[in-house]
């Protein structure tokens, strides 16, 4: 008979277990503005249910290649972007791939708080609606309530769901448009630099529900903030004048980056 040992089955479980699975790739992604190009065949692998951060100097960057993910450069005229993007094996940009779909596969949540002029409960029941993913009023009301759960914000607003969301204050308004984000069931959230219009109260219960989104969902997040990068994240991926410099687990990147750059960067040397 042939019975694998249980040291063997271990050694295959850990191994399993130690698989890495990778939610995005990029592959030589190159983007160019007319004639100017604004990356430089960068190459990333996000993992799935991990917090990545990109960091880097103004205008590095890292905003147009976290655009990439989910198409938003082909709203910018005279945009055009080369290389590769895979999405659970899906290339993002090949022609069959229905834009609106994929958007809400990968959400966005972007600098500035930006609610509809809506009711509360019209800003997260938007997305679901017209994707057709609620059935019934009561269908509608769970998933507003789960997605104002999620994104810590239900019990604030629970008893005024009919209230502008513009009337919220700009904390709530930023954990408002997550929750628009997250109604629509999305497998990655994009974050370009979500709390760098808000004040650090605000900013913490935010970073703090980024931490509990990362059970449900892959998140990639810009910012300027090296602290905020070192809090949240597990990998961080470091960008300079368009080039992806070099990207690794968190810890290593603020304590033993590779390159003289990051180093350069995290210590305030530039940027």
């Amino acid at each position: 008979m042939n019975i694998m040992s249980e040291t063997a089955a271990e050694k295959v479980l850990e191994k399993k277990m130690n698989e890495i699975s990778y939610k995005m790739i990029g592959e030589a992604v190159s983007v160019y503005y007319g004639d100017k190009r604004a990356l430089y065949d960068v190459g990333l692998k996000v993992r799935e249910n991990t917090v990545t951060a990109l960091i880097g100097p103004s205008g590095c960057g890292k905003s147009t290649f976290l655009r990439t993910l989910n198409r938003m450069n082909d709203t910018i005229e005279g945009c055009r972007v080369t290389g590769r993007i895979v999405l659970d094996g899906d290339d993002i940009y090949d022609p069959s791939i229905d834009v609106v779909e994929l958007r809400a596969r990968v959400g966005m949540v972007f600098q500035k708080p930006n609610p509809f002029p809506k009711s509360i409960y019209e800003n997260v029941s938007y997305g679901p609606r017209i994707h057709g993913l609620a059935r019934t009023k009561a269908d509608m009301d769970a998933v507003v309530e789960t997605s104002l759960q999620r994104a810590g914000l239900w019990n604030e607003v629970k008893d005024r769901l009919h209230e502008s969301g513009t009337g919220l204050s700009g904390g709530q308004q930023q954990r408002l448009c997550i929750a628009r984000a997250v109604a629509v069931s999305p497998e990655v959230i994009l974050m370009d630099e979500p709390c760098s219009a808000l004040d650090p109260i605000a900013t913490a219960k935010i970073e703090e529900l980024i931490h509990e989104l990362r059970a449900n969902f892959t998140i990639v997040i810009v910012t300027h903030s090296m602290q905020q990068a070192a809090r949240v994240s597990q990998r961080t991926a470091m960008f300079h004048l368009g080039n992806l410099v070099e990207e690794n687990d968190t810890d290593k990147m603020f304590t033993n980056p590779d390159d003289q750059r990051t180093q350069d960067y995290i210590m305030g040397r530039f940027g």
